[in-house]
């Protein structure tokens, strides 16, 4: 991968931002269930010996002399609260290392919610206390039933106290709509985003809690690679003229449309693995004015790159897609501030965004991977049909 400059998996990304970090003077912390070799036997950050049983960790030989102690990676036992907790301590104690934590599921959190509640939403709000915890909480829908499909995303959202109705200053150079919220909640496509994604934690003069919705099947999905030249983001680095690569809060289309695309009969908005589902339904069924938007940052809201795409699709249907149940995922939290973008370009109201996902439900998912199947292949087919969405469908 690295002498092509082509084809970076999740994996990868995920160690060249470690290296990249510890190259540069940071410490990087990572504990979890499972997680020196990744819960899906991806990561590999320690190999072991068949006959001896000795460990071998590569991050801790990537520069000579190297401390050993600057890259620490952990599996730990199933409790959630107190291991999280721990995490959390770490992270405050030392702000300037990457500390991470990572469920074995997503909803593995579950057994963690008073830490979120209590501690990782409010702290800074109750006794102004910064922490750049990371949580890495795979998410999203495969069959595997409900309790190994969802990070309950509509929790955090819920939690997230960024006003829905009122678009704040956008200006990135001053950073405030982040500094102003209480965490970040992210649901990236591309192993660069991941990339940057994780070393914009350290790279800021503050510290804010970053919510990842971590992948399962991206992991090794044949689409989501991303080019070496996507992770250059040497900007503001002395010795560099050139402007580096940075974290997306939002992807434009793929099919690289212009400033002004008035043939577009729908903008389909989604995040997370759902994307590539949708982009195969679109090229199945050659819906060529079908237009699918990545939002990579659902908090805080990026009122300023959706503004961006509702200008380039004046003649579009606005679709909210997702592949949670409507009562779940990001639509009640995304709806109000689609609609608040949609209202200052005078776009409509809330009744002018259609959803696209599943019914309403008690149960995150189906127990039963037929049904999942039929769920999942509706889903689709409503994002992309040729019929206009006259109401939700649920």
């Amino acid at each position: 991968m690295i002498e092509t400059g082509e084809g970076i998996d999740w994996a990868v990304a995920e160690a060249l931002a470690f290296a990249t970090l510890l190259v540069e003077g940071s410490h990087v912390r990572l504990s979890g269930q499972d997680v020196e070799r990744g819960t899906f036997s991806h990561r590999h950050s320690v190999l072991h010996d068949q006959e001896t049983g000795e460990k071998y960790c590569p991050l801790d030989h990537i520069m000579e002399n190297q401390n050993e102690e600057m890259f620490t990676v952990s599996n730990s036992s199933l409790s959630e609260f107190g291991v999280l907790g721990f995490e959390l301590g770490n992270s405050m104690e030392s702000p300037n290392a990457l500390v991470i934590w990572e469920a074995q599921f997503g909803d593995f959190a579950n057994g963690a919610q008073v830490i979120f509640d209590q501690f990782l939403s409010s702290g800074e709000s109750k006794w102004l206390r910064q922490t750049g915890l990371v949580l890495l909480l795979p998410h999203g829908y495969l069959g595997q039933g409900p309790e190994h499909s969802s990070a309950r995303l509509e929790r955090f959202l819920q939690m997230s106290d960024d006003n829905p109705v009122a678009i704040p200053e956008m200006d990135p150079t001053h950073r405030k709509q982040i500094q102003e919220c209480n965490w970040q909640v992210v649901n990236v496509t591309t192993p660069a985003n991941y990339f940057h994604v994780l070393r914009r934690q350290l790279h800021r003069e503050f510290r804010k809690p970053l919510i990842v919705m971590a992948p399962k099947n991206l992991l090794r999905h044949k689409g989501c690679k991303s080019n070496l030249s996507e992770f250059d983001d040497v900007q503001g680095h002395p010795g560099f003229d050139k402007q580096g690569t940075r974290f997306k809060r939002l992807i434009k289309d793929q099919n690289d449309h212009s400033d002004l695309e008035e043939g577009i009969r729908r903008l389909v908005l989604c995040s997370g693995k759902l994307y590539y589902e949708l982009d195969e339904e679109r090229r199945n069924v050659e819906a060529k004015d079908v237009a699918i938007c990545r939002v990579e940052q659902l908090c805080p809201f990026p009122y300023d790159l959706i503004q961006r795409e509702l200008k380039r699709y004046p003649n579009a249907e606005i679709v909210w897609c997702q592949e949670e149940p409507m009562n779940m995922g990001a639509y009640s939290y995304i709806a109000p501030r689609l609609c608040a973008a949609m209202k200052s370009l005078s776009r409509g109201t809330i009744d002018d965004i259609k959803y696209v996902g599943r019914a309403p439900s008690a149960s995150t998912a189906t127990g039963f991977p037929q049904v999942h199947e039929k769920e999942q292949s509706e889903i689709l087919h409503n994002a992309v049909q040729p019929e206009p969405i006259e109401y939700h469908i649920i």
